[in-house]
């Protein structure tokens, strides 16, 4: 399996060739993203060649609107990583830039698709648009497939408890904490990763230690109180980690705080990803320090308990 950084006016590995593609933004890899890659499996393995997923970096929006940049549901190292685990061989990323959006719908089949890709299929998703302005739909592409002799296939929308699954409403849950319905949208818990940075270490001094998180990239759950699993290097620990200000102590600053429980060390300066299982309470004061930490007892059997059912 490889991965790719490309311009859309240079060729692609030689092993890229000769299969099936899919192209989107792939942020999150939910449910429906799965569908695309499953399809594309089927037709690549039909075809006796790789499946393909083609995604962006940065995304698309970002270049025709710029401005304050939306953080994404999975960094691009994730995304791809993310896409080989659910059935392609290769991922291709193209540098989104001004000439790449200004292709239209012809030219990015004939200069992505059919020649820097040497595709052989294209498996797309019901409502996926492409080339300049958007222009292109599927029954474009269906119709440039079949001149030039390439396989089509289009994937119906996937639904959930009823709903389209979409990024957009994978955001929207995690936003508002409800790390269960994302993690029912992206069938995995939403994950998040940072630098450990130092604090203002009160949790040390009450008996709760926290490892601080900065530098994280991607989309922060609503405030509150969850249960996690944390890896630090390489070993995943039980955990329970509180996102939002900490008003007891009058700190307004939000920050993403993680107790790992049975663990002992440093970890300052270390990378810790962090799973998100349960949501257990919402942020709110306590009278003083004594009420919180009997809070803070209580939230680790919590996490203790929601993660045993969660394995």
């Amino acid at each position: 399996m490889a991965t790719a950084l490309l311009e859309w006016f240079t060729h692609a590995p030689p092993e890229f060739g000769g299969g099936a593609v899919t192209v989107g933004n792939f942020d999150g890899v939910h449910l429906g993203h799965r569908a695309l890659v499953r399809a594309c499996r089927g037709v690549a393995d039909r075809l006796g060649g790789p499946a393909v997923a083609v995604t962006f970096d940065p995304p698309p929006h970002q270049v025709l609107h710029p401005g304050p940049v939306r953080p994404p549901l999975t960094t691009l190292p994730e995304r791809a990583e993310l896409l080989h685990a659910a059935g392609a061989d290769h991922v291709a990323i193209l540098r989104t830039s001004p000439s790449l959006l200004a292709l239209s719908p012809e030219a990015f089949f004939e200069d992505v698709m059919a020649r820097q890709l040497a595709a052989k299929g294209v498996v797309e998703g019901y409502d996926f648009r492409f080339g300049r302005g958007r222009a292109g739909t599927n029954t474009t592409l269906r119709d440039l497939c079949g001149a030039a002799g390439l396989a089509f296939e289009d994937v119906q929308q996937v639904l959930h408890a009823g709903e389209p699954v979409s990024s957009s409403r994978v955001r929207a849950a995690i936003v508002a904490g409800d790390v269960g319905a994302a993690a029912d949208l992206l069938a995995r818990p939403y994950r998040i990763s940072g630098i450990v940075v130092t604090g203002a270490k009160r949790g040390r001094l009450i008996g709760f230690p926290t490892a601080n998180l900065g530098e994280v990239p991607t989309v922060l759950p609503g405030n509150g109180v969850y249960a996690v699993r944390a890896a630090v290097d390489g070993r995943m620990w039980p955990a329970a980690a509180n996102i939002g200000p900490n008003p007891t102590f009058g700190d307004d600053a939000r920050k993403i705080e993680v107790h790992l429980i049975g663990f002992s060390g440093d970890v300052y300066g270390r990378s810790v990803s962090v799973e998100f299982v349960a949501r257990l309470r919402e942020t709110r004061p306590f009278a003083g320090v004594a009420e919180l930490v009997e809070q803070l007892k209580r939230d680790v059997e919590a996490a203790k308990q929601a993660l045993s059912g969660n394995t």
